[in-house]
Formats: structure tokens, sequence, C-alpha cells
């Protein structure tokens, strides 16, 4: 899978789920081969997508996109 494909899989998810998603539930949904994100992937998507990971639920963050 190239960045672009997980760019546009992840964005189509989060602007669909306005609550946000965790890792867990974002790579159970889109069946993403990773075991964990890739860091400079998440720091691209910061920029280009505005992914926010501030918020917590237990000790996973919530993955948004701005509204």
């Amino acid at each position: 899978m190239t960045y672009v494909e997980y760019k546009h899989l992840i964005k189509e998810a989060l602007d669909a789920e306005p609550a946000g998603m965790t890792w867990k539930e974002l790579k159970e949904a889109l069946d993403l081969p990773y075991k964990t994100p890739c860091p400079e992937w998440m720091k691209r998507l910061e920029r280009e997508i505005g992914l926010d990971r501030t918020e917590k639920a237990g000790n996973a963050r919530i993955w948004k996109t701005p509204a």
C-alpha cells in the first residue's frame, strides 16, 4: 500500500466518523496490514489532512480530521 492510498483510506474513514476513531478501530475497519501506524506517515497526515490525535479514550488516542 502506498502512502497516497493509505491517506485516502484514513481521510475517508475519519470524514465519515466526526467523533473520530482509534488506531485499532481504523486498522480493523479498513483491514490495514500494519501493526502500528508509521510515525512519518502520521506527521504527513497531520500536515496534509489536518489529522489530530490529541484527544484520548483510555490509553488510545482518537484520530480526527477537521470538521
